[in-house]
């Protein structure tokens, strides 16, 4: 026979108040290594879009300032010298261009082509920093 936990609510009020230590008690269980919300969840008695909202409200809480963009100078490759005794070059295919990945903030990346127009990256840059 299995004992189950059951809790009684003798007030009027009908909600559960959950103290600040056991909200990040239940979410740092969430964020261990191979742990399953929904069992948490079970486990706390509460439904898991609880332990989510929990979990979404004390990252937001607990997340550490920093700047929003970061100061980037851009700045172009100098020119190859040239050889006059070599031939033209062949038109080759083009390689393919590695990619860069540009942290915002708040979660947000932005990943464009190392061969990105300046001008373009600007533009999009400006607009990500008025949303």
């Amino acid at each position: 026979m299995t004992k189950h936990q059951i809790e009684v609510i003798t007030s009027v009020e009908r909600r559960r108040r959950w103290s600040r230590e056991e909200k990040e008690r239940l979410v740092a269980a969430t964020l261990e290594p191979g742990a399953s919300v929904s069992e948490i969840a079970h486990s706390a008695g509460i439904h898991v879009s609880q332990l989510f909202r929990c979990r979404k409200e004390l990252c937001q809480i607990s997340a550490p300032s920093f700047p929003q963009l970061v100061a980037v100078e851009v700045v172009e490759a100098l020119p190859a010298p040239a050889t006059p005794a070599e031939p033209p070059p062949v038109c080759r295919a083009r390689k393919k261009a590695s990619m860069v990945m540009i942290e915002l903030g708040g979660g947000r990346r932005l990943r464009v082509e190392s061969d990105i127009d300046t001008d373009a990256l600007g533009r999009i840059v400006d607009v990500l920093e008025r949303r």
